[in-house]
């Protein structure tokens, strides 16, 4: 009988959005929240608040779901809504836009917002989709491509 495993995992999930996600206005920004709390070297998710009340293996199952369903979320977004997001995204930090998008054509932080359950093709996806958006920012912004020779 899985009925009460099912249930801490819904209540855990309705923690999550209602205390957390819920607080973070756009999609990217859920993203890149989500793929903060997961250890590249572990791939365990970890978020203390969520573990203390339900426990380290609830949390990290609620966690790896939700990143793995706003992912599937994002890929479903027609791209105009994808940069509608992420100018919303870019207005919300309190950092020049010009200078994140040049971090972002160089460091490439976005890898981290998908998850390890994707598939290479929706890798692929977000990623072609992704340099399409970093394009657009950099022309919007006048950011500047990073030098690949030096």
């Amino acid at each position: 009988m899985t009925g009460g495993h099912d249930r801490k995992r819904d209540s855990a999930a309705d923690d999550l959005w209602l205390r957390t996600l819920t607080q973070i206005p756009s999609v990217y920004g859920r993203l890149v929240y989500m793929g903060s709390l997961r250890d590249a070297n572990t791939d365990r998710y970890q978020h203390h608040g969520l573990a203390a009340r339900y426990s380290e293996e609830a949390a990290d199952n609620v966690l790896r779901h939700s990143h793995s369903e706003l992912f599937q979320g994002w890929l479903a977004m027609p791209l105009r809504e994808q940069k509608d997001d992420i100018d919303g995204y870019l207005s919300s930090l309190n950092d020049d836009k010009r200078l994140v998008v040049e971090t972002w054509l160089r460091v490439m932080p976005y890898r981290t917002v998908v998850p390890a359950s994707a598939r290479a093709v929706e890798t692929d996806l977000f990623l072609s989709d992704f340099r399409i958006l970093l394009e657009l920012l950099k022309n919007e912004y006048g950011a500047a491509a990073p030098d690949r020779g030096a």
